[in-house]
């Protein structure tokens, strides 16, 4: 398998700089054998690109990409940390996407992490996970996601 370096570049996908922490605490941590990251937000050169809950002012969508450069972000954390090429996989992503009232579709969204994961590490790739909607989150972002991986 190639590695997860090599991947993204076959992606096209650059990794972005690590978003500074917006409270107490840092954007990733190895635990044992494991990194778990802090929440991610889909911030792009340190800004939302949209606000609000979805399933009134964000579509599912646009949610979705949302997700996946939340993702895209945690990756990022993670190999400031350890190296992306140490990960061996993906154990659980947790997604937290601000809905509106009666939205359910809270897996859709999350999808866009879960894919990116599937495209970049391959079976690896492959994660238990939890889709999670919630009133409102940081910033007024329409969505939050955190990556656990396991290292060499």
């Amino acid at each position: 398998m190639t590695s997860p370096t090599a991947r993204l570049a076959e992606l096209g996908i650059e990794l972005p700089p690590v978003a500074p922490p917006k409270g107490v605490y840092v954007p990733a941590k190895k635990v044992g054998t494991q990194v778990w990251t802090s929440g991610q937000l889909p911030l792009v050169g340190g800004e939302l690109p949209a606000t609000g809950v979805v399933g009134a002012e964000v579509s599912v969508e646009d949610a979705k990409a949302y997700a996946r450069t939340a993702a895209l972000n945690a990756l990022a954390a993670i190999d400031a940390l350890v190296g992306l090429d140490a990960v061996v996989s993906v154990a659980k992503i947790v997604g937290f996407v601000a809905s509106a009232p009666g939205f359910g579709g809270q897996p859709q969204v999350v999808n866009g992490a879960s894919e990116l994961m599937g495209e970049v590490f391959g079976p690896a790739g492959e994660h238990a996970r939890s889709a999670i909607g919630v009133a409102a989150l940081p910033l007024g972002a329409p969505v939050e996601v955190e990556v656990v991986v396991d290292l060499a």
